[in-house]
């Protein structure tokens, strides 16, 4: 048996969440079960748990994680044995998670942790950094351009900011507090504007000589499409989109963006092809190995304290990434 979080109808974190006993999953063919030692709890989390339709009698959440190896399933090297690991995609489209002290997943979906590493920050590469990987490769050359980078205290933000200064881009970030524009800064964003006071579009133009952002990283298209109305984005300039706080249908403008010949490009992380997977991981690893990535741990939990993480992730109020300690 092992110890785990699950909760078994959508609802309120402390109506739902449980934490008691199950079965130890056993790998199959071509996986690998892995030791929990902390878990990464993502917005997309809270939502699903507060009102996705289960995909079984129950849900044990989170899909990012750090651990260690302790068996392989038919296929796998016994030699992965021992090895250190983060886990991408590990609750989606199944119900077992990694708010549990194991997990059994495909070998490939547990990747090797470099040893300058902690297990924290594992637990904030599955999503948070893949997300802002992909979002910033989608951009395509970023020397010398310039992004605007929605959001730019989330735990999405703080790995976006990295990688698109590495790439040679200039970053102006919005924020809602000086708090969260020195949490900006520290990644990596030359400019912060205060959306809840300053006038962000205005700002922008300011910024950029009149010309706009060569580039848009969204987290929510529900409000983002607006400083397209408003010339926010250059011609020929482009819109990278992983989410929005509304899902709802959106009117897009079309005539601004025709006639500046705009491009929008959306993504589920959890959904990259496997080429776009390959090029987040083998980047991402290079970075970690390197030594070259900043991580953010906001908040830190112990899995009889689950229901607080989600409440905190909820909350919105914390800066960087909520985690779970297991082990």
């Amino acid at each position: 048996m092992m110890k785990a979080a699950w909760y078994e109808k959508n609802g309120a974190a402390r109506e739902t969440l449980i934490v008691g006993e199950m079965p130890m999953p056993e790998p199959g063919h071509g996986e690998v079960r892995v030791k929990i030692h902390v878990s990464g709890v993502n917005p997309s989390d809270v939502k699903s748990r507060r009102g996705r339709p289960l995909n079984g009698p129950f849900i044990i959440p989170h899909s990012d994680a750090g651990g260690v190896i302790d068996a392989v399933g038919e296929g796998v090297p016994p030699a992965r044995i021992g090895e250190r690991v983060w886990i991408w995609n590990g609750q989606w489209q199944r119900p077992m998670g990694t708010a549990a002290e194991y997990i059994a997943v495909p070998a490939a979906q547990a990747v090797r942790l470099p040893e300058g590493c902690d297990f924290a920050a594992a637990a904030c590469l599955g999503i948070p950094a893949l997300t802002a990987f992909e979002a910033v490769r989608l951009l395509g050359e970023l020397q010398g351009k310039s992004i605007l980078l929605i959001g730019a205290a989330s735990a999405v933000a703080h790995y976006a900011a990295q990688f698109a200064v590495l790439g040679g881009a200039r970053v102006i970030g919005t924020v809602g507090s000086e708090e969260k524009a020195q949490h900006a800064r520290a990644a990596g964003v030359a400019e912060t504007i205060n959306y809840k006071t300053e006038p962000v579009t205005q700002r922008v133009r300011e910024l950029t000589g009149q010309r706009g952002v060569d580039a848009i990283i969204d987290m929510d298209f529900s409000t983002t499409v607006n400083l397209v109305r408003e010339g926010a984005l250059m011609p020929h300039g482009k819109i990278v989109c992983y989410g929005s706080n509304s899902m709802e249908d959106h009117v897009i403008p079309f005539r601004p963006m025709l006639m500046n010949s705009l491009q929008l490009l959306f993504f589920l992380v959890y959904d990259l092809t496997p080429e776009q997977r390959r090029q987040g991981l083998d980047a991402i690893s290079d970075l970690l190995a390197a030594g070259r990535l900043k991580h953010a741990i906001g908040a830190r939990f112990s899995l009889d304290q689950i229901a607080d993480a989600h409440e905190a992730v909820e909350g919105g109020k914390v800066m960087g990434n909520v985690v779970v300690d297991v082990a």
